[in-house]
């Protein structure tokens, strides 16, 4: 029987092959998308929200991502008691998607010589490191990201109850606008779980796995979903 644990790991496990299976496309050497650019990688996110989404929303209600389960309970539109085993699926799903990620592109990562791009296939990074300012545009793009689910949701729901596709849309639309400072996590299990598989998997040549930045994709969506979750209850 399908669970909320198993369907938030599936569904996270959905959203990082397809999101990470983007970036490798388009990072890594000799592939067929190699060099495809920014607007590849946004949309491709954009559709790993809609098909994660779709997925599961009728098991878990489809959060797959902790900011969105802390800002949904927070908003008191969700349990504090479902939130722990929540973040446990979805950290568990996104280190599996990495690993399959991982393994379908496993010759091209033998044939990529840049490090910080291996590195870039799992977590994100900044395009200029300043510590305040990277938080500041985690915070933002969260923000955005749980208001944006709070508005369109019912009252007593959940990300599910949205229609994949203003999901997907709303990802792929922080992406565009507010991704290229960050990375644009705005997902700490999204981040965390595959820079985790970044440091333990045998990739050759790689770097370490920043983990002197690793706070930043974690603390700051969590914060953007609690300050998302505040501002929208005072509508």
């Amino acid at each position: 029987m399908m669970t909320p644990f198993l369907g938030e790991l599936i569904g996270t496990c959905l959203l990082v092959v397809l999101g990470d299976g983007i970036v490798a496309n388009v990072v890594l050497n000799k592939t067929k998308g190699n060099n495809s650019g920014w607007i590849a990688i946004t949309l491709g996110w954009g559709v790993a929200v809609f098909v994660a989404v779709y997925s599961v929303a009728a098991v878990s209600g489809a959060h797959i991502n902790p900011a969105a389960s802390i800002g949904l309970a927070a908003a008191g539109k969700f349990p504090w008691g479902d939130v722990p085993i929540y973040i446990a699926g979805q950290m568990l799903g996104a280190m599996l998607g990495a690993f399959i990620v991982w393994i379908t592109y496993r010759q091209h990562f033998e044939q990529t010589q840049d490090a910080d791009a291996k590195l870039a296939v799992f977590c994100t990074g900044p395009a200029i490191r300043n510590p305040f300012n990277n938080l500041v545009s985690e915070i933002v793009g969260t923000f955005v990201l749980i208001f944006g689910v709070l508005s369109m949701v019912a009252p007593q729901s959940s990300l599910g109850s949205l229609d994949a596709l203003p999901a997907a849309l709303l990802v792929f639309g922080i992406g565009l606008s507010l991704g290229g400072t960050t990375g644009f996590a705005i997902n700490p299990a999204r981040d965390l779980g595959p820079r985790i598989m970044h440091a333990i998997l045998p990739i050759p040549n790689k770097r370490d796995s920043d983990w002197g930045y690793a706070y930043i994709p974690v603390i700051g969506p969590i914060i953007g979903g609690l300050l998302a979750a505040f501002v929208f209850g005072l509508l």
